[in-house]
């Protein structure tokens, strides 16, 4: 589960301010984060079909948010994978 603070840090250190949440930057941010919390749960309970379910839901909504900024601005789509370390 993500905090309120921490996705007020998120929102601040990626979108610039605390109030700029719905950027693309920030929505991907806290979506890793959130993806993150949620690993090692699934890794004990391997039969939770129903919150795999929402996990992949999760991934699917990044990586769709990922390939629209790709498309909009290659730099700010570079920094990001950079700095979240998504892709090695």
């Amino acid at each position: 589960m993500i905090t309120a603070e921490r996705s007020l840090e998120l929102a601040k250190k990626f979108g610039g301010s605390e109030k700029n949440s719905g950027s693309v930057e920030v929505q991907v941010a806290i979506l890793t984060e959130r993806i993150k919390n949620l690993t090692p749960h699934f890794e004990k309970n391997k039969k939770d079909h129903a919150g795999m379910r929402g996990l992949m839901k999760m991934i699917g909504q990044r990586r769709s948010l990922l390939k629209y900024l790709g498309r909009i601005d290659q730099g700010r789509y570079s920094k990001l994978i950079k700095e979240l370390e998504l892709r090695k």
